[in-house]
Parts: C-alpha cells; sequence; structure tokens
C-alpha cells in the first residue's frame, strides 16, 4: 500500500513538472509591448484614481482604458511593431480648456515609460 501511494504521488509530481516547464522555460519574446506610466499633479504629487485613455494616434477612438494606482502608476499592453500613440488622463477641466494629451512612440516589443504632468 505505501509503495502504491508513493508510485502516485511521484507520476503526480512528475505529470505537474512536464507540464510546468514549458511555462517556466519557454523564453519567447512577449506578444506586446508595454506602456508603462506615472501620473503627476500640479503639486509634483501621485495621483491615484485617474481614468487614463489611450488612443493610437491616426484614430479617434479610444482603444484602451487603465485606472493610476496609489502610486499614481498605469500600464498599457499594445501590439507589437512601430507606433505612435496618444494618451489622454480623464480629469475634470474647465469648459474651455481640453484635458492634457502626451504622445508616445514605441518602436518594437519594449517597455516604454512615460511622465503624464497635470497642471492646475
Amino acid at each position: 500500500m505505501r509503495t502504491t501511494r508513493g508510485l502516485r504521488a511521484a507520476l503526480l509530481l512528475g505529470l505537474l513538472l512536464a507540464l510546468a516547464a514549458p511555462l517556466v522555460a519557454s523564453g519567447a519574446p512577449p506578444e506586446y509591448a508595454l506602456i508603462y506610466g506615472t501620473l503627476w499633479g500640479p503639486d509634483n504629487r501621485p495621483v491615484y484614481g485617474v481614468h487614463m485613455r489611450l488612443r493610437r494616434a491616426r484614430e479617434k477612438k479610444m482603444r484602451w482604458e487603465s485606472m493610476s494606482d496609489h502610486r499614481g502608476e498605469f500600464a498599457f499592453r499594445v501590439p507589437v511593431g512601430p507606433g505612435d500613440y496618444v494618451l489622454v488622463p480623464d480629469v475634470k477641466r474647465a469648459r474651455n480648456q481640453p484635458a492634457p494629451e502626451t504622445r508616445v512612440h514605441v518602436e518594437a516589443d519594449e517597455r516604454v515609460d512615460v511622465s503624464v504632468h497635470l497642471s492646475e
């Protein structure tokens, strides 16, 4: 009986390792680029809870959405390859002031760091 339990445990462990090995050792490049940024307020402190929107520069429709966290940080996964994007924080403004836009260029499967500063 003990031998059967030990054999079952060994087989189960071997199966789990065989299934997990491709996930750990794949080494495949990511299938996305990353736009990572921090949102700063007028007082140069990180801003929490602001809805961030991203679109391709040649389009009008916003395609990606994110929210700034407690450190003011946000991230977007975008397709690999060259591309220009426009990042817009969704902040309440006076009617005659447009929301600030930040242009971002991605060349390949890379991480692009941006810093967005809000004015008063």
